[in-house]
């Protein structure tokens, strides 16, 4: 049996393990890595079963092409010439920004950096997106405006030293298990715990404080625990004078958030949003937590920016036990993010219309590159829909199944004059694909990863792919290498040190160095430690800013045709679109279909019971789904994971887009229930 040191596929937690495989070269099983600083021994039960769908019969194992509307496999030489032949005659015949390319935050940084390199240098192009869009984005926006850095401010380590933990719209022991167990565990120690969720989430029977306040409500929370705050004369003085600016500013938007007014938008009372404020304000070091309970809204920049702000009130950042902490959802959303595989900057988040660093990077490649920021994937979806955009290259992603309003999707994506995807599984996307390109996962491949505490370590391979699947990065030179770019890397190593050269905040990172526990970011030279906690003495930025919002209703509220609330999100055996856990026997056993929570009150008015196949409408599509009658959700609220295809969620959410991160209102859109 042989042992092999990776990093887990799903969550953002970068918990390490081993996987096991045999004489055969078969995986059989994983092992937790016992001294890894993340995982310290543990695995939640998506990581013991990680090994599970990787020979999977449906793996996809040889290059396919749709001829006469059927998929056909042929061999990689004329797929990736039809690759190329295909993007580059929707480039010349429409322009290179009729092309989206598509990145993924399952796939490695090196990966994400090659196709960021592949759209921008190879098809002129700054379109490229990734599913940050979808989670994150709201972050980056926010932070980088109040802060400098978009990222996670604070370690996992310092779940330990903290005195206060703030979860507001991040379902922890569910999403990111091993996180939630570090809060557990301060809780035990002694910590306050304070969450905010109109859900009764398995967090909130532990909580000090359980806020079960109206899903879209945030910002009229956050401002009106802040005005508490300083009506109570509890905000940090010395903070706010030596670190911050616009601080009269934000006192003065704080003005109309009385509780009592908080309370009527919200449903609390107006006692709970006081006392609140008072546990939160007198906490020496308090952490704020969250995660797409927070982003994912038409107005998910100004959520974030409301958490800034009360971080920020209250001198909480720059020390152990504090900070904002953005949990993200995928193994390396975060890497995709810092790879530049983005629309509007290359790696290390530099920007694609700074003349300095546009000839940076153009005297790196050798070519002349786009100035101008291209399409948000959301944005590109409605190009494609409209037939503005003509081709699309899609790299580990399903958005048939992860974007909203599924139905635009698809008349979207068949409205494309040529799609290929690069996938590991026959996805629901790759079903609508005129290429499809084999890939190799996780466990069949070398890379690096970085986590949500920015922790930057390797991935390697312990098995080969099967068939004739190769490595995504390997996938990604051949086509480098059909528009005249250098495209013989040797090795995934060889590509991180041409990212370390182009990228300050990677500037340290190689993969000698990330043997080990790896190293978080900034790291800028080769001497560098790392860096475990951001904005220490001064924020990226300089001063951290004060960045006022009002409150703004969801764009689509429960009316009388459509009277329910639908809140979507994960659960704890699945994950994503499903393409991975439905295909692990154990997990797929657990959960098997689709289901809707729905409170008992509203199943009595709707006349529903327990099992029962009930059809959910919204005004954009309907499906069928299980009831499941739960006071976990509120009267007037249904919850509906978005993992199942035959009960797909998103062909219910509303593709309304926040105006400035491009994120969808997932968590809040008008529906009605009724027996099938």
């Amino acid at each position: 049996m042989t042992t092999t040191l990776t990093t887990c596929p799903y969550c953002g937690t970068g918990c390490n393990f081993y996987l096991l495989s045999d004489d055969n070269g078969r995986l059989i099983g994983v092992e937790p890595a016992g001294n890894h600083p993340t995982s310290r021994g543990q695995l939640c039960i998506k990581g013991w079963n990680a090994h599970a769908f990787v020979d999977h019969p449906d793996r996809l194992k040889t290059p396919l092409i749709r001829q006469n509307g059927i998929l056909q496999p042929t061999d990689w030489q004329t797929a990736l010439d039809l690759v190329h032949e295909k993007l580059s005659g929707v480039s010349a015949n429409h322009g290179s920004d009729s092309l989206m390319f598509l990145s993924s935050a399952k796939v490695s940084n090196e990966e994400n950096y090659l196709l960021m390199k592949l759209a921008r240098a190879g098809y002129g192009t700054n379109n490229i997106d990734h599913c940050a869009r979808l989670c994150h984005s709201s972050t980056v926006t926010a932070l980088v405006e109040t802060l400098g850095s978009g990222a996670m401010t604070n370690s996992l380590n310092c779940f330990e030293e903290t005195e206060l933990i703030f979860v507001i719209g991040s379902n922890t022991t569910e999403q990111h298990p091993l996180i939630g167990s570090r809060i557990l565990q301060a809780v035990q120690r002694g910590a306050k715990l304070i969450v905010a969720d109109s859900r009764k989430i398995r967090l909130s029977r532990h909580a000090d404080l359980h806020l079960r306040h109206q899903n879209g409500s945030d910002v009229a929370l956050l401002n009106g625990i802040m005005r508490q705050i300083l009506l109570d004369g509890l905000e940090d003085h010395a903070f706010i004078e030596a670190r911050t600016e616009n601080f009269a500013a934000l006192r003065e938007s704080l003005e109309p958030f009385t509780s009592e007014y908080v309370a009527k938008i919200t449903g609390l009372r107006p006692s709970q949003i006081v006392e609140t404020a008072r546990l939160f304000a007198n906490a020496d070091k308090a952490m704020i937590v969250y995660a797409m309970g927070i982003t994912q809204h038409s107005h998910g920049v100004d959520n974030v920016r409301a958490v800034s702000n009360l971080a920020l009130l209250t001198g909480n950042l720059g020390r152990p036990g504090t900070g904002i902490n953005p949990l993200r959802g995928q193994n390396n959303v975060q890497g995709a993010c810092d790879m530049g595989a983005l629309p509007d900057v290359y790696s290390g988040y530099q920007n694609v219309a700074d003349p300095a660093v546009r000839e940076k990077f153009s005297t790196a490649w050798g070519v002349k590159l786009p100035n101008t920021p291209g399409l948000m994937s959301t944005h590109a979806i409605e190009a494609a829909a409209e037939g503005k955009v003509r081709g699309m290259l899609i790299l580990g992603e399903n958005p048939m199944i992860s974007d909203a309003n599924q139905t635009l999707v698809q008349q979207a994506l068949e409205r494309l004059d040529f799609l290929a995807v690069i996938d590991i599984f026959p996805t629901e996307t790759a079903q609508l694909a005129d290429l499809i390109l084999p890939a190799a996962c996780y466990a069949e491949r070398d890379g690096s990863f970085t986590s949500t505490e920015r922790r930057v370590q390797r991935g390697r391979k312990a098995i080969d792919p099967p068939g004739d699947a190769r490595a995504d990065w390997q996938i990604l030179c051949e086509l480098l290498k059909r528009c005249g770019l250098k495209g013989d890397y040797i090795d995934p190593a060889e590509i991180m040190s041409e990212i370390s050269e182009l990228t300050p905040s990677y500037g340290g990172v190689s993969y000698r160095r990330l043997e080990g526990h790896g190293l978080q970011w900034p790291c800028t030279n080769n001497e560098h430690p790392g860096t475990p906690i951001l904005h220490v003495d001064q924020c990226t930025r300089g001063n951290g800013r004060f960045s006022p919002v009002d409150y703004r209703p969801s764009a689509e509220l429960p009316d009388e045709e459509y009277p329910l609330l639908l809140n979507t999100g994960r659960t704890y055996f699945h994950w994503h679109t499903g393409s991975m856990t439905r295909r692990s026997h154990l997990l797929d056993r657990e959960e098997r279909h689709a289901f809707v929570q729905i409170n008992p009150e509203d199943a009595i008015k709707y006349q529903l019971i327990e099992r029962q196949q009930v059809r959910i409408s919204s005004r954009r599509g309907s499906i069928t789904a299980a009831a499941q009658l739960t006071d976990m959700v509120p009267p007037g609220q249904v919850f509906i994971p978005f993992h199942f295809a035959e009960g797909a969620a998103n062909v219910l959410t509303n593709n309304v887009l926040d105006p400035e991160s491009g994120i969808p209102e997932f968590k809040v859109c008008a529906v009605m229930v009724e027996p099938c």
